[in-house]
């Protein structure tokens, strides 16, 4: 038998209406969007299931709103005694992760994503950047013309996703260069990104000085299951590691396609996307077939993973 994965997805998986049928359907879910406007001290909850859209898509309410989706589906399962033996998660993710993992608790988690949500979308207010998806280059490519770029300012290979699909963020003028030679050296689109700030690069200084200063003041436990980290793309089980990993992942790029590539190392056959949307999964068919993803988003998709498992 091969090993079960939970993968959490990150920020861009947003949708107005994500998370109601689990409230309105599963009365247990309510403790964790209680849990959410309580920390953010707002009704984060009716902002995921009725918007306005363009308020939901701002980075310091998008990113708790998705965790406390994944976390009202995890506790679900958690009740149903489905426990993965390995986890990761996509950037913001990897917070989700280490809920699974046991390494923190819902409240610190999401203590430590509203921080974190609000110091990035700070840092975008004070470091404008920008950030572009380039497909259908080699990797090795693309951090050449982060390279050549870097000339004119600050542009570096962000979120490595997939074979030919890597995102680079940066000073806007730098990021605007790399995209310019992308499309020079063959790559079969080069798309801007819609996002408020220069991710996963060292324009993120500001904020990964201020994200250490609250995960320290949080206990990070020894994790039950490893948990794949984006800097690294290897497993983890010490609190201490997985808390420095966080604070690295600020400034420094999500190895996405590495790390599914080591679950299956790791003997990884099967994995549950849990979360709004359905990107990991796509990811996944794009680097590891011998992976079979399902999605978990709502629930309807529940319902029919407990009645495929009741067969």
């Amino acid at each position: 038998m091969g090993k079960t994965a939970y993968l959490f997805p990150g920020q861009g998986s947003q949708f107005v209406g994500m998370g109601k049928t689990l409230r309105d359907e599963y009365p247990v879910t309510a403790e964790v969007f209680d849990l959410a406007d309580e920390v953010m001290e707002m009704p984060l909850s009716l902002l995921s299931f009725d918007g306005p859209e363009e308020t939901l898509r701002e980075t310091r309410y998008t990113q708790p709103a998705i965790m406390m989706v994944s976390l009202a589906l995890l506790k679900l399962l958690d009740g149903r005694d489905m426990r993965p033996e390995i986890v990761a998660g996509h950037s913001l993710g990897e917070y989700t992760a280490l809920v699974a993992a046991r390494v923190l608790s819902p409240r610190d988690a999401f203590r430590a994503v509203r921080r974190r949500a609000e110091l990035m979308f700070q840092a975008g207010v004070e470091n404008p950047g920008s950030m572009a998806a380039v497909l259908g280059l080699p990797t090795d490519e693309v951090v050449q013309v982060c390279r050549e770029a870097e000339e004119i300012g600050i542009v570096q290979p962000a979120n490595l996703n997939a074979p030919g699909q890597i995102v680079i963020s940066g000073e806007v003028a730098a990021v605007e260069k790399a995209m310019e030679l992308a499309g020079e050296r063959g790559a079969k689109r080069v798309v801007a990104l819609p996002v408020s700030g220069a991710f996963h690069s060292e324009l993120m200084g500001y904020a990964s000085e201020g994200l250490e200063a609250i995960l320290n003041e949080i206990e990070f436990r020894d994790a039950e299951v490893p948990v794949v980290v984006n800097v690294d793309a290897v497993p983890v089980t010490e609190g201490a590691e997985l808390r420095k990993a966080l604070v690295r992942q600020l400034r420094g790029a999500v190895r996405w396609e590495e790390s599914i590539r080591r679950m299956a190392e790791e003997g990884v056959t099967d994995a549950f996307e849990i979360g709004p949307g359905r990107v990991l999964k796509g990811l996944a068919r794009k680097i590891e077939r011998g992976i079979a993803v399902r999605n978990v988003e709502d629930g309807e998709s529940f319902r029919n993973l407990i009645e495929g498992a009741a067969e």
